[in-house]
Order: structure tokens, then sequence, then C-alpha cells
């Protein structure tokens, strides 16, 4: 077991989790179920103030729950890279009055609204999913999604994917060293994609080699298909406010939504 706590240990120094502060004293379950109902809410908004006020509300949670400012706010412009392209577009997708054009492309005040309106959802979801979710144990998080009925195999999958990622990410770099031990250098050309490709379905072929592995392993030890829970999660009073308030807050976003 001492490996399983060793990647664990190192999945939560990477999420900067915190023990001592607040919201690590909810339970998980809670901070499950709010950080679904932010996401909703936050998703269904389209005013720009509320959305503001959404995204500042995530970053109060990061800040409390203390992740590494500098570290997390990385990550989520990790995300942002993968829609920003979707957002340079909506401006000039988007029929409305031009603002300006480029190479004959005119780009409209609706479209660029757009395009902000989804860059503060997107990023105050994953602040409030980071801060709620991610901050929690691998372990922690596991055994709050069972007790939430959600399906084994998705729980195990998660589970399996915290601990060997990391197990994959050493592979991956034992191969690449192994290739520049043998002269590689990455470049524009036919060898270095087909290089590439060799190391992919080695990946690959080493991933289902070291699963079919521990899932022997596993059987040996008795695995019948179920994980048993050893900690039981009760509520208290500390969730129950924390479920009042984030209620209160969501509401208010929700009516303000309807009034204006």
């Amino acid at each position: 077991m001492g490996h399983v706590l060793g990647a664990e240990r190192r999945a939560l120094r990477d999420t900067g989790t915190a023990r001592e502060s607040l919201l690590s004293a909810i339970d998980p379950r809670s901070r499950i179920l709010a950080s679904i109902a932010f996401a909703i809410v936050i998703v269904a908004l389209d005013n720009l103030v509320l959305l503001l006020a959404g995204l500042a509300a995530a970053l109060l949670i990061m800040v409390e729950a203390r992740l590494p400012v500098r570290s997390t706010l990385k990550r989520m412009a990790a995300m942002d890279t993968f829609i920003i392209f979707l957002i340079a577009m909506l401006p000039f997708t988007v029929p409305g009055d031009p603002i300006f054009t480029v190479f004959g492309f005119a780009a409209t005040w609706e479209g660029l609204r757009q395009a902000v309106e989804i860059a503060l959802k997107a990023n105050a979801v994953i602040l409030a999913l980071m801060a709620l979710a991610g901050s929690m144990e691998p372990v922690a998080l596991g055994h709050a999604l069972s007790r939430l009925k959600v399906p084994d195999g998705l729980i195990h999958l998660l589970m399996f994917t915290v601990r060997y990622v990391d197990v994959l990410q050493q592979e991956y770099m034992r191969l690449r060293m192994a290739m520049k031990a043998r002269g590689f250098r990455p470049g524009n050309n036919g060898h270095t994609y087909r290089s590439l490709g060799y190391l992919v379905g080695m990946m690959l072929v080493r991933a289902i080699e070291r699963s079919e592995r521990i899932l022997g392993a596993m059987k040996c030890r008795g695995f019948t298909g179920r994980i048993p829970l050893l900690d039981e999660l009760a509520f208290s009073r500390r969730d129950i406010f924390f479920s009042i308030g984030m209620t209160a807050f969501l509401g208010a976003l929700i009516a303000l939504q309807l009034t204006l």
C-alpha cells in the first residue's frame, strides 16, 4: 500500500490541498453537489455582471480552499487554450453591429459579447470545480461518489486514473530517455513522425500489459468488482451552513437573472 499512498500524497501536493482550511472540513458529498449546482447555474446565466459575480465567488472559494494561486491560474490558462480559437472566431461569425473588419470579415458586438460570456462561464466553472472537488483527496472523492450512488465502474476508472497517471508519465519519460540515448532528435520529417507513432504504440502496449498484471494481482487478493468502503461519511452542522450559504448565493443569481 505504500506506493498507493505515495501516489495519493503526490496528487494531493499537486492540487495544493490544505487540510487545515475550512473547506476541507466540509463533507465531500456536499462539495461535489455544490460544484455541480454551481456549474449548472453559471452555465444558465447570460448577464455579464452576474457572470463576473460568479467568477469572483469561484476565486473566493479557491482562496478558501488554499489552492496555490499561480499554479491554479496556469491550469485555468491551459484550459483556455482549448477554447481560445472558438472565442476568437465568435465575433466574426455572429451577425450584428460591426466593430471593425479584418480581411473583409466584420467583427460584431454581439459576437464579442458571446465570446466574453463563454470565457467567463468556463473559467468560473473550472475554478469552482478545482476548488470544491479537485482539492479533495482521491480516496475521499471516490468514497463520496460511491455514497452518491455513482456507478462503481466510473469510480474505479477515476481512482485508477488518478493512481496510474503518474506511473504512465514515468514510463513515457523512460521511453523518451531511451530514444534520446539512441540519438533521436525530433524534427519535421517522416522519421520523427514514425518514431512518435512507435512511442505512442509502445505506451499503449505497456499500459495494457500493466493493466493485466494489476487485474491479476487484484483478483489474487479477492477483488470481485467492488472496493469496500472503510470511511463513514456524516453530515454536520458545518455542512448545513455551507449548503444554506451556497443555495442562497445561487438562488440570488437565478433571481437576479430572471429580474434583469
